[in-house]
């Protein structure tokens, strides 16, 4: 299948988001989602482009540095790149929530959009 992706809880003084690392190269890829990954299997949900994190947090549970909240896994899996532009990536996610195929779009500067993608019929 490829490289790995996962899904970080980050519990912070502020409220919960999610984090979605997709592995690229020697980084994950990493965007902030607005919803849980369970509104994410059937709907668009905001997303918002971050910092890449190093590969280590693939595994990584427990406090964030700098006393911002805690983080721990939600989903892991598999990940395949399906195609790249420089506005819309596609995915297929082999993970336990979200199975299928997905897209990143760019609306504009660092906000994109997670959206699954409807399974053509064979």
């Amino acid at each position: 299948m490829g490289n790995r992706f996962v899904i970080q809880e980050h519990t912070t003084p502020e409220g919960v988001h999610w984090d979605l690392m997709i592995e690229k190269g020697e980084v994950l890829t990493t965007f902030r989602l607005s919803q849980s990954p369970e509104n994410a299997r059937n709907h668009a949900v905001e997303a918002t482009r971050i910092f890449d994190h190093p590969l280590r947090f693939l595994t990584y549970e427990g406090p964030v540095q700098k006393g911002t909240g805690r983080v721990r896994i939600i989903e892991r899996g598999a990940c395949r790149l399906l195609d790249e532009k420089e506005n819309c990536t596609a995915l297929s996610l082999q993970g336990t929530l979200l199975q299928g195929n997905f897209t990143l779009t760019r609306l504009k500067a660092e906000r994109w959009e997670f959206a699954p993608q409807p399974t053509r019929p064979a």
